[in-house]
């Protein structure tokens, strides 16, 4: 099986190579293609991405792997050998872009630091990112996704007081890869306005959090106060809460001014006693007041079952959900429904997939295969005009990655 690059689409002669790994770059990249982007995925004939290898549940495939990697090529080089970096650099000069996620100071040994490459090819757009930004006590340090929600305070704001929690999704690496793709679309709109050719782009997965922690690191700084986490809850806003209903479920309940407060309390409640009360009158009331207040919310809750919880407040106008697990988001309705899965193809089968989030009229999301390890390495190389004999030599040099097995 070999996937063809994706034919058409928003990004459609746009070429990426991709120095990457785990997810922030992978994300990244994943996003470039789905516009239509084509992805060249440089990877260590010695295993490559690590993230293939984290478990095997998709059909033999790691679980993360196969959800950033969709869509794109695998070419198989030995970037410690010369020929290796010859071979890269070969593919940079036809690319339109690189994205790098490598450890501190591996980019520059190969020559494709974004200062570097501002000299060698001034024409690429360079998006380099790392854990913590140069220039800081911190910059040399190796950086994954706990690390630095644990460094930037993240999980101090989530669990609940005295127990801290990582977010469950990797949100440092997927937010850092988005604002990577949104900075590369920024400037491949600028390029076609005449306005820059190539650039060079750094981000951190530290600024990138430190950016998310706007709300607390904003409200601390002005008050002094560190906001306790709050588990399903919010320190913002109030009533703002998940509570166990009559028959076992829970819901999620949120208001989000003092207008919607008034419905709640009046229309689903039926308490207008608590509507009245001065002690809930403003949000800053009732944040104040929030255990009185969801002790009142949880004791209706408790007495009614999810179905008739939810029609009651979509009916007084109040946001509501349903805590599911993530074997009840797999089999959600809100996604079947709307044909959001797809099939791709991988190399231990077709998988389901789902669509990108956005839905653009006109545009139809490629949805190319998960590459095998070095699935391309041949066909690429034969786009650089290498031919069958140089193949072997780089093969038998191991500058490149063993035949794919067809």
């Amino acid at each position: 099986m070999t996937a063809a690059p994706p034919q058409g689409g928003l990004l459609a002669g746009i070429t990426v190579v991709a120095l990457e790994q785990a997810v922030s770059a992978p994300m990244c990249t994943r996003v470039l293609g789905d516009f239509g982007a084509r992805v060249i995925k440089v990877e260590n004939p010695s295993g490559g991405d690590f993230a293939r290898w984290y478990d095997d549940v998709v059909e033999g495939q790691a679980a993360h792997f196969v959800w950033c990697n969709r869509g794109k090529e695998s070419v198989t080089l030995d970037l410690k050998s010369p020929a290796g970096v010859d071979l890269l650099h070969k593919l940079l000069d036809r690319a339109d872009v690189l994205v790098s996620n490598l450890a501190p100071g591996a980019t520059a040994r190969l020559g494709v630091a974004p200062d570097q490459l501002a000299r060698s090819h001034p024409d690429l757009i360079a998006v380099e990112i790392d854990g913590f930004g140069a220039g800081g006590p911190l910059s040399h340090k190796r950086a994954y996704d706990l690390l630095v929600q644990a460094e930037s305070g993240v999980c101090s704001v989530t669990g609940f007081p005295g127990e801290p929690a990582k977010p469950g999704p990797p949100m440092a690496d997927v937010t850092t890869g988005l604002h990577a793709a949104l900075s590369i679309l920024a400037l491949l709109t600028a390029r076609e306005r005449g306005r820059t050719g190539g650039a060079q782009v750094s981000l951190s997965l530290f600024d990138t959090m430190a950016d998310m922690m706007g709300y607390h690191l904003t409200y601390t700084r002005h008050s002094g106060i560190e906001q306790q986490p709050l588990g399903m809850s919010s320190p913002a806003v109030a009533p703002y809460s998940a509570y166990p209903t009559g028959d076992g479920q829970t819901v999620v309940l949120g208001t989000t001014n003092d207008r919607e407060w008034q419905r709640l309390a009046r229309e689903i409640l039926n308490r207008p006693d608590l509507a009245d009360d001065e002690r809930f009158r403003t949000n800053p009331d009732r944040c104040r007041n929030r255990e009185l207040l969801d002790a009142e919310i949880g004791s209706w809750c408790a007495r009614h079952d999810l179905a008739h919880i939810q029609k009651t407040a979509d009916d007084a106008g109040i946001g509501n959900s349903r805590y599911n697990t993530a074997a009840e988001v797999v089999a959600h309705p809100q996604l079947s429904e709307r044909d959001r899965w797809r099939e791709i193809d991988s190399p231990g089968g077709v998988i389901p997939s789902l669509l990108p989030p956005p839905i653009i009229s006109g545009h139809t999301p490629p949805m190319g295969a998960v590459p095998g390890l070095g699935e391309h390495t041949d066909a690429i190389l034969a786009e650089l005009g290498i031919g069958t004999t140089e193949l072997a030599r780089l093969r038998e040099s191991k500058a490149i990655g063993a035949e794919y097995p067809r």
